[in-house]
């Protein structure tokens, strides 16, 4: 088959020769697993997700409206936030599952292109702050070290970075029959198998040994006597280092149904529906990391926590006076009889 020719694709649960009762069995099993996730996801991951991103950005901007200054780490999170939060907005998507969401082609590469810019640029934002983090720990005079002084240029050579990424993937998808409808997924099913294969290199290949290469250093490398240990530094930032355990695990998972689904496709297969059952739920996992990856931001980068504690203080306190003042007002009657 030529890598150009995506129109015999189809989604398996949407295959009209599956006809005998074990593939009409298996269909209604695979849909209703994917039905309860769904709603387990929108009930619980997609509330705490944009909960905890709605306080995150509150919390960076009143900072900086009061300090009139935005340290690196906060301007890298704060830029990570949005990717996560756009992601989740995108996620919406899923709603209509066991089915899926109807568009024309050109619909659907424009919500791909918004979410693999979304995708790509939570991954190497997050990489640049492993290496801001990395780069603390040693003496300021590398030219890596000076240029990381620069967030700003750093932030905007990964935005250019992601975008033409973003746009590549774009142009794989494809722009025949771009006013006819389809069956739309983020990552759309009728894209060329290059599509899979350039996202698992840039989007995780890459940015996986980058990861790898930093905890390397950060653990190998002798650093100068008054710097912490990394063990210290580790405790210092658990925020990065607990979300880097929880990207790997989700992204590897999602990547790995990607490079299948690319399989299927070279050898001109549907698969099964079981199959397609595992990229569903791979591409809610996925979401699920979004959503995660903000609460951990929001529970344990220091800003974040130390505002979230104040504001419970404050609560309590608030909870002490009006238990207080209520203590007269109901043992008056009692004193007033006694008498």
């Amino acid at each position: 088959m030529t890598s150009h020719n995506t129109t015999w694709i189809s989604y398996p649960s949407k295959n009209p020769a599956f006809t005998s009762p074990e593939e009409i069995e298996d269909i209604i099993a695979s849909q209703n697993i994917i039905s309860r996730l769904m709603h387990c996801y929108i009930a619980f991951f997609v509330p705490a997700g944009l909960i905890a991103g709605i306080c995150i950005l509150i919390v960076f901007i009143k900072n900086y409206v009061q300090h009139k200054v935005i340290e690196n780490l906060d301007l890298l999170l704060l830029l990570f936030t949005i990717s996560n939060i756009i992601m989740i907005f995108l996620s919406f998507t899923v709603i209509t599952r066991p089915d899926y969401l109807t568009t024309t082609h050109l619909t659907c590469n424009v919500l791909s292109f918004f979410f693999n810019f979304s995708y790509f640029n939570s991954q190497y934002i997050f990489i640049l702050t492993l290496l801001i983090l990395l780069l603390q720990r040693f003496p300021p005079r590398t030219a890596l070290h000076k240029a990381t002084q620069r967030p700003i240029l750093c932030v905007g050579i990964v935005l250019t970075y992601t975008f033409c990424l973003s746009l590549t993937e774009a142009v794989l998808v494809g722009t025949d029959n771009y006013h006819l409808e389809t069956d739309c997924q983020l990552d759309p099913l009728f894209a060329r198998p290059e599509y899979e294969i350039i996202k698992f290199t840039f989007g995780f290949g890459i940015p996986l040994f980058l990861q790898i290469l930093c905890f390397t250093v950060l653990l190998a490398k002798a650093a100068p006597a008054e710097a912490p240990a990394p063990q210290q530094h580790i405790r210092t930032y658990p925020t990065v280092y607990v979300i880097s355990v929880t990207m790997f695990m989700c992204r590897l998972f999602y990547n790995l149904m990607l490079l299948f689904r690319t399989s299927l496709k070279l050898q001109e297969s549907t698969g099964t529906t079981k199959n397609e059952l595992v990229m569903n739920i791979a591409e809610i996992v996925l979401f699920c990391e979004s959503c995660a990856s903000l609460v951990f931001i929001l529970c344990f980068h220091k800003p974040c926590k130390d505002e979230i504690l104040k504001v419970i203080r404050n609560c309590q306190r608030t909870n002490t006076a009006n238990h207080h003042l209520e203590i007269p007002e109901t043992n008056a009657p009692h004193e007033s009889g006694s008498q």
